[in-house]
């Protein structure tokens, strides 16, 4: 694991608006350091040091930090980020001692290329990105390699078939999957239902002759001749009621 010495300065401690201000201003990162048996001190630290020793020696890089006439070992437990610039706007530092086993996670780094991907097709899907160990601070790597070079479509890697240093123990259940390759399912798009027209039967009467109207107007007998034009009857008068009567002469 790689160590860094990075100076830093003491603050007091009052976090006003004003003084934070200040600090990220003078891109200055505002921190804290904790944990042991010590109380936590406010410091600050350089923006550009910060980053750089974060991108040297990774996620569980051993920090030297000098405070003033003492040197605190420790690690970066926690790196705030502003939401839109991604810039670092606060540090936790967690004291470590070098001879007694702390609690990380190792970032899980793929190697290789996928048959599954590469020629069937199919999609890798990551399901743990880092791994959770309990080591000696020295015995943490920065990365942990997961080789997929033979891992077939439909296939998975476990948590138990990586390849992990004796030195670490790990926290994670040994059947938790790792990464898989997934099928692509292809979308068939259906046709759209066609309605079917409606056709009348050949000699079908196109409309239907309302009630107490003749249907023969126009028709012929069979000598050829038109027949008469039909009137309707006359209605029988209700029940109860006689027929109007007719008046005499008239």
């Amino acid at each position: 694991m790689e160590e860094i010495t990075l100076s830093v300065e003491k603050r007091d401690g009052k976090n006003s608006k004003k003084e934070l201000s200040g600090l990220r201003c003078a891109a200055k990162v505002p921190g804290v350091i904790y944990g042991g048996d010590k109380p936590p001190v406010q410091v600050a630290l350089s923006e550009k040091d910060l980053m750089a020793a974060r991108k040297k020696g990774g996620l569980n890089a051993i920090i030297h930090l000098q405070v003033g006439k003492t040197k605190e070992t420790v690690i970066i437990k926690e790196l705030q980020r502003h939401p839109v610039t991604d810039r670092p706007v606060h540090a936790d530092f967690q004291r470590i001692s070098l001879s007694r086993k702390i609690e990380a996670k190792v970032p899980l780094n793929i190697v290789g290329e996928a048959p599954g991907v590469k020629v069937a097709g199919g999609v890798m899907q990551h399901e743990l990105r880092a791994l959770s160990v309990r080591a000696l601070p020295t015995k943490i790597p920065q990365h942990i390699d997961v080789d997929v070079s033979r891992l077939e479509i439909m296939g998975h890697i476990l948590v138990k078939e990586l390849a992990v240093s004796p030195d670490l123990e790990v926290l994670d259940s040994p059947d938790h999957i790792v990464v898989h390759i997934t099928q692509v399912k292809e979308e068939v798009a259906e046709a759209p239902a066609v309605a079917a027209a409606v056709v009348p039967e050949a000699g079908a009467a196109g409309a239907v002759a309302e009630p107490g109207i003749s249907s023969t107007k126009g028709k012929k007998d069979e000598e050829g001749k038109v027949l008469p034009k039909q009137v309707p009857a006359a209605a029988a008068p209700e029940k109860g009621k006689e027929a109007p009567k007719k008046e005499a002469g008239r």
